[in-house]
């Protein structure tokens, strides 16, 4: 198991376990220590990223790779005396964070996916064992992240459902739009009273483009609709942003463990909600069947054969490394959302474009527009983007393309989602910052050429750089940038 509190700490008991107190001020975690516990990574890497993959403290590390020694070391005493009560254990912490009833109504799984695939396929033998009919409907939002939505097709598509997707402005100015929106995807799935809405999926944190969503209220109107099931997917849920599950009041709620919660790779807990025997929704199964089956999901979940455990296993020592920061968890969340909109406002400012949503629509990751004249107009323009700033300039960062609507003339057309965690520095910023400078207002020379004539092979930025000019990037120039091609309208 992970270590114990330290000495110096006053120690109260949760749920039976013994869990480690908030510090005194004088004992709260310096700078230094903080770079210490992510001394692991990179340090020639701007890692602004922290959304896609999370990341984790030494200290936590080390905690798994003890619990990993223990097992290799004598697995048999591992399973039987350690494995079993130590899951609990997590599952009761989790419990408690994020106000569950009853801890039999969390399970911890391998990441929101595997969560997603455990609630879709309940529906989809909704649908097979007769309880719905064909053509009822599940509504998602066009945003789902893209594994969710894939799942929806295996399960429910296939099963013989309807799905609606609601799609949201972006840039996005407040949530009434998207409330709005959403109502008006139901009507559609309850039209003519013909069909039921039997499952809507709602993100709390959308992917990409990165927006909070206002789940509450979301739930709130599926009630009154008439919703059968509500599921809302929260990768980017527990440590980002507030998650009070009987606030919230949906059937189904997960979040990823490791992405901002500090746990490593990967780990993800599953709330549902608990209902009498009659209820809906109570026969749920782990997609992979093991000896556990029909014992309860928990239960399933906590053994689906010979696999490494530890990652579910090592939740008391990141709420000990949580507790060393002022404010707990609460107050990491609030000092990531502060520094991620304020590095988000500088990086607008010093491009003279937008952020893709108010301050208060963002959370620890914020959208960011990127200067019209990159010329991004599809979606491997980004990947192309997205690689050239991290082998070139050391800048981890993803890159989202926003087709412009009809009429739009010079919009913003891509966006880069930025994210703040403990590790981050103001330097990080200040370094993708000037890579984008660097590749919009490089010296460059202009080159008329005649119509037809063929460039260099290479990575091409779009239309901006003058009457409607190419950036071509040398892999050979110091500064991966020599010169723009100028097509000269009178050439055309």
């Amino acid at each position: 198991m992970a270590s114990s509190p330290s000495k110096h700490h006053i120690s109260h008991s949760l749920n039976g376990f013994t869990t480690p107190a908030k510090r005194t001020k004088l004992s709260f975690i310096s700078d230094s220590e903080i770079q210490s516990e992510f001394s692991h990574h990179d340090q020639t890497i701007a890692r602004i990223n922290n959304g896609s993959f999370g990341s984790c403290p030494q200290s936590v590390i080390s905690a798994q790779q003890n619990l990993q020694l223990q097992f290799l070391r004598q697995p048999d005493n591992f399973y039987f005396n350690t494995l079993k009560p130590s899951i609990l254990h997590s599952r009761s912490l989790i419990k408690s964070l994020v106000n569950a009833h009853s801890v039999d109504e969390i399970s911890l799984v391998d990441n929101a996916t595997t969560a997603a695939a455990i609630v879709l396929q309940n529906c989809a033998w909704g649908f097979n064992e007769g309880r719905f009919s064909k053509g009822d409907v599940a509504v998602m939002l066009h945003y789902a992240y893209g594994s969710v939505k894939k799942s929806v097709q295996a399960y429910v598509t296939r099963a013989g459902g309807e799905v609606i997707e609601v799609h949201l402005p972006f840039p996005v100015a407040s949530k009434e739009e998207i409330v709005s929106e959403f109502r008006k995807a139901l009507a559609r799935g309850k039209e003519n009273g013909k069909k039921k809405v039997r499952l809507a999926v709602i993100d709390h944190v959308t992917s990409m483009p990165s927006v909070v969503i206002p789940v509450k209220e979301l739930v709130k109107i599926c009630r009154e609709e008439g919703v059968d099931q509500v599921f809302v997917d929260a990768a980017h849920g527990i440590g980002c942003v507030d998650v009070d599950v009987r606030d919230i009041g949906a059937d189904f709620y997960t979040s990823n463990l490791h992405k901002w919660f500090f746990c490593p790779p990967s780990v993800a807990f599953l709330y549902c909600r608990k209902r009498g025997e009659e209820g809906k929704g109570g026969d749920l199964h782990h997609p992979v069947v093991s000896h556990e089956y029909g014992n309860g999901l928990a239960v399933e979940s906590a053994w689906i054969g010979t696999r490494d455990y530890s990652a579910q296993l090592v939740v008391p020592a990141v709420l000990e490394f949580i507790n060393r920061f002022e404010g707990g968890i609460e107050g990491i969340k609030k000092r990531n959302h502060e520094k991620v909109v304020e590095m988000g406002e500088m990086l607008v400012k010093a491009w003279g474009t937008n952020l893709g949503s108010p301050p208060e629509m963002c959370a620890s990751m914020i959208m960011v527009g990127l200067p019209a004249c990159l010329g991004i107009s599809n979606d491997p323009d980004t990947l192309k983007l997205r690689s050239h700033l991290r082998e070139h300039f050391q800048v981890e960062v993803p890159i989202y393309f926003r087709a412009p609507v009809d009429g739009e003339v010079d919009s913003i057309t891509g966006y880069a989602r930025i994210s703040h965690q403990v590790y981050n520095k103001v330097e990080d910023y200040y370094r993708f910052r000037d890579a984008v400078n660097q590749l919009v207002y490089f010296p460059r020379a202009v080159i008329p050429f005649q119509f037809g004539t063929a460039l260099p092979q290479g990575i091409y930025w779009g239309s901006g750089l003058g009457l409607s000019a190419k950036q071509y990037l040398f892999k050979d120039n110091p500064w991966n940038v020599l010169s723009t091609f100028q097509i000269f309208n009178e050439a055309l």
